[in-house]
């Protein structure tokens, strides 16, 4: 076993308690960040969920040819904006009006004739959801002369991507809060640690020790110390995850790369918060 991996890990016997909340330090302060990221997640998705529910109505005149119809279907279907075209005839129109509305459905079977239009119901890709691009489609598809009218609740969807703007902007300037906060916390519990051992340093440097010889073991201990804390981090988080599913209500888990990404970040913390510290004690000694 190297020199340097051999004091990194005896370093962790010989102080447990130490090296252990120097451990606990970073996977809180982690922690934090894992509880925001799996809030702003969750919001993300509710809010795409709601995206993905835009969709352009354009009712058709009765007089449209079923040529007419098949032609704009086939235009429209091979916008790129657009994910799925379906029409809805006269009939259909009107069962399903019959069998959402219960109530009036004596009101809809005395009816001479059927007043409802036929209509295309045209939902967009994901991507192609923003209120500019529903407009520009909907205006594409409103050029059709047997269409009479379009609709896709443009004030709601306006009202939407404002959140989705609000929501990522806090979620920015908070997140980057807890990453400052958590990285003063992390690079604080390591200087504690290497402080802690400053005699040992000193005794180094007196015996003939060179900067990088000193410097080994203290950056594999900061290196260790951060990847068992961001895994630490990763397990309190998926244990809030599974409690708040079982416990409140149901929640969508990070993606994978999220969580890998808190795991390189303790490590890269305990790593660089470690080379600071023990380059300012040889600058020191």
């Amino acid at each position: 076993m190297p020199y340097a991996l051999r004091e990194a890990l005896s370093a962790f016997r010989r102080t447990p308690l130490l090296a252990a909340l120097s451990v606990i330090a970073i996977a809180f302060a982690l922690f934090v960040i894992g509880l925001f990221g799996l809030t702003a997640f969750n919001i993300r998705r509710a809010i795409e969920k709601v995206e993905e529910k835009v969709e352009i109505v354009a009712y058709l005149a009765d007089d449209a040819t079923p040529a007419q119809v098949e032609m704009a279907q086939q235009e429209v279907r091979a916008l790129p904006q657009v994910a799925a075209l379906r029409h809805v005839t006269k009939t259909e129109a009107l069962a399903t009006a019959m069998a959402e509305m219960e109530e009036f459905k004596d009101v809809f079977s005395d009816l001479e004739s059927n007043p409802l239009p036929a209509s295309f119901e045209v939902s967009l890709k994901a991507g192609s959801r923003s209120p500019q691009v529903v407009e520009r489609v909907a205006k594409r598809i409103q050029a059709y002369p047997f269409v009479e009218d379009v609709r896709y609740g443009r004030d709601w969807l306006n009202t939407i991507y404002t959140l989705r703007r609000i929501a990522a902007g806090v979620a920015m300037v908070i997140g980057g809060a807890f990453a400052l906060v958590a990285a003063i916390v992390i690079a604080t519990a390591v200087r504690i640690t290497v402080f802690a051992r400053r005699e040992e340093i000193g005794i180094m440097r007196l015996v003939g020790a060179t900067d990088g010889f000193v410097q080994r073991p203290f950056l594999l201990e900061g290196l260790i110390s951060g990847l068992l804390g961001g895994l630490l981090a990763a397990g309190l988080t998926y244990a809030t995850y599974q409690l708040l599913g079982s416990t409140m209500f149901r929640v969508e888990w990070l993606p994978s790369e999220w969580i890998v990404l808190t795991v390189l970040a303790g490590t890269g913390f305990g790593l660089i918060s470690s080379l600071i510290a023990v380059r300012r004690h040889l600058g020191e000694v």
